[in-house]
């Protein structure tokens, strides 16, 4: 089995920054895709940013030049850097790995619980 648990939410002011963490863990034997996603309350989980086990990176339009994804795949971990917040930042950030558990096998989701962001004043 493999776990997936953010962290970093928090409360924060409007231009403000804060850093997300996704670390993966269990029988892991290699992850491609990661991303980031988020809901808004009474919205649609919507796409953030996926980065593949190479580095290719995409964005939602909302966050394009104010969010970094990256990872380091020694660690099983991605991060979200999100500066310049906005207050329609405000969601619950979610997390998720396409992780295998051998060569055979194929690539399964793996979602995290959730980490809350609030940017307001």
């Amino acid at each position: 089995q493999v776990q997936v648990v953010e962290s970093g939410g928090g409360l924060v002011q409007p231009g403000g920054s804060l850093r997300l963490s996704c670390a993966a863990s269990g029988t892991i034997f290699s992850i491609n895709d990661m991303g980031w996603y988020r809901q808004a309350p009474g919205m649609q989980r919507e796409l953030v940013a996926l980065i593949t086990s190479g580095g290719k990176t995409n964005y939602a339009d909302s966050v394009k030049g104010r969010f970094t994804i990256s990872r380091d795949n020694a660690k099983n971990t991605m991060y979200l850097q999100m500066n310049s917040l906005k207050p329609e930042d405000t969601a619950v950030y979610y997390c998720n790995a396409d992780s295998r558990r051998n060569r055979d096998s194929p690539y399964l989701r793996y979602w995290g619980q959730g980490t809350q962001v609030t940017v307001s004043s």
